[in-house]
């Protein structure tokens, strides 16, 4: 995913749009980063910006595959449930009106001491 926002940075200081790209859709979680410790006694925030492109209408997240949250907001923060010790994947993902998942996404990978 870096790699795609590095390519999209370089072509839009290029003067060349990233329309097209974006109609597709996308997800960036600014926070927390991949590999990040998160502490199991405090609600952690996640922090994102979608682009929900023409098929989707909102995001869900998800902990370890399983729906914790809706989100209507497309940038901004959410503050999680508290999370259990251990690895966890943290997801982010486009849906549609019908709340059925349509492929654009984001995970990241924390652990949880």
């Amino acid at each position: 995913m870096k790699k795609l926002l590095s390519l999209l940075l370089m072509l839009a200081a290029a003067g060349f749009s990233v329309q097209v790209l974006a109609a597709e859709g996308s997800v960036t979680i600014t926070s927390p980063a991949s590999g990040a410790k998160l502490d199991s006694m405090v609600q952690n925030k996640i922090s994102y910006e979608v682009v929900p492109g023409p098929r989707g209408d909102h995001v869900h997240l998800y902990v370890d595959g399983k729906e914790t949250a809706v989100i209507r907001q497309l940038k901004g923060s959410y503050t999680m449930d508290t999370l259990a010790p251990g690895k966890r994947e943290i997801c982010i993902k486009v849906v549609n009106k019908g709340h059925t998942p349509i492929g654009v996404q984001q995970c990241v990978n924390v652990t949880v001491d």
